[in-house]
C-alpha cells in the first residue's frame, strides 16, 4: 500500500497534463505567428528601404526678361597745358559743358557727381605739360532718359568735350530679390516635369522632393551684348536666369 501510493503521487492527473499541452501549442502558435510576423515586417522594411533608394536627379530652369532700374555713366575727361592753371581751367571748362548737356535732357542738378581727379606733370626736352583728369559719374533710376543722353553723347564732342576710354554708360537691374521666390518655384516645376517624364518612360511616379539645390542666379544683357557681368552692359534689356538641381524619389 505504500508503494501503490507513492507511484499514485507520481502520476500527474489527466486534466494537468491537458492543461500544459494546451499550454504548450498556445506558445507554440505565439512563437510561429511572431516569426512569421517578424520576417514580413523586416521584408516589408527591407522593401521600403528600397523604395526610399529610387530618386531621380534632373535640373529646371527658368528665364524672365526684364528690364534695368539703374542706369550709371562714367564720364572721363581731361585737359593738358604747359601750366597746372590752365590745365585745371580747361577741365574746368569741360565741367560746365558736361552739366549743361545734362540739365537740358532734363536731369537734376545731383544726378551728376564728381568721382575722381588726377594730376600728372611730365617733362619733355625741358618742357614740362601738366594733365588734370576728370571723372563725372551720372546715377539715376529713369532708364528712357538715360537712353536719350546715350543717343545724344556727341554732342558732347560738338560742345568740344574729348570723352576718354573708360566712358560708357552701364544698366543694372537691382531688383533680383523681387522675383527670386517666383523663379524658384517656376525652375522646380520645370524640373518636376522633366522627372514626370523620365518616371513615365521608367513606368514609375514621381513622389516629395528628396533634396534640392539652388543654382545661382544670372543677370545678362537679353541680346548677347557684351557687359560686365550681374546685369551691367550697355544695354537695358536682360534676361535673369537660374537653374536648380532636384531629387525626386520614385514610387
Amino acid at each position: 500500500m505504500p508503494d501503490a501510493a507513492i507511484g499514485h503521487q507520481q502520476s500527474a492527473p489527466p486534466f494537468w497534463r491537458d492543461t500544459v499541452n494546451r499550454r504548450w501549442l498556445i506558445s507554440s502558435g505565439i512563437l510561429a505567428i511572431g516569426l512569421v510576423l517578424g520576417g514580413y515586417l523586416l521584408g516589408d522594411g527591407l522593401t521600403r528601404a528600397r523604395e526610399a533608394d529610387r530618386s531621380v536627379t534632373v535640373r529646371g530652369l527658368a528665364e524672365r526678361d526684364v528690364k534695368a532700374d539703374l542706369a550709371t555713366w562714367t564720364i572721363a575727361y581731361s585737359a593738358s597745358a604747359p601750366d597746372l592753371a590752365t590745365a585745371q581751367a580747361g577741365v574746368d571748362r569741360d565741367t560746365g559743358q558736361i552739366r549743361a548737356f545734362f540739365k537740358e535732357l532734363g536731369f537734376p542738378d545731383d544726378a551728376l557727381q564728381p568721382t575722381g581727379v588726377n594730376v600728372s606733370n611730365t617733362t619733355t626736352d625741358g618742357v614740362q605739360q601738366f594733365t588734370v583728369r576728370q571723372r563725372m559719374t551720372l546715377r539715376t533710376n529713369d532708364i528712357a532718359r538715360a537712353e536719350k543722353a546715350v543717343r545724344s553723347q556727341f554732342d558732347l564732342v560738338r560742345r568740344g568735350v574729348v570723352l576718354e576710354e573708360g566712358s560708357g554708360m552701364a544698366y543694372t537691374f537691382t531688383k533680383l530679390n523681387d522675383i527670386k521666390p517666383a523663379m524658384v518655384a517656376e525652375a522646380t516645376r520645370d524640373a518636376r516635369a522633366s522627372a514626370q517624364q523620365f518616371a513615365k518612360d521608367s513606368d514609375t511616379s514621381v513622389g516629395g522632393i528628396k533634396q534640392a539645390t539652388q543654382g545661382y542666379f544670372s543677370v545678362e544683357a537679353r541680346d548677347g551684348d557684351s557687359g560686365g557681368g550681374w546685369g551691367v552692359s550697355d544695354t537695358p534689356f536682360k534676361k535673369v536666369r537660374v537653374v536648380t538641381t532636384v531629387d525626386f524619389y520614385l514610387r
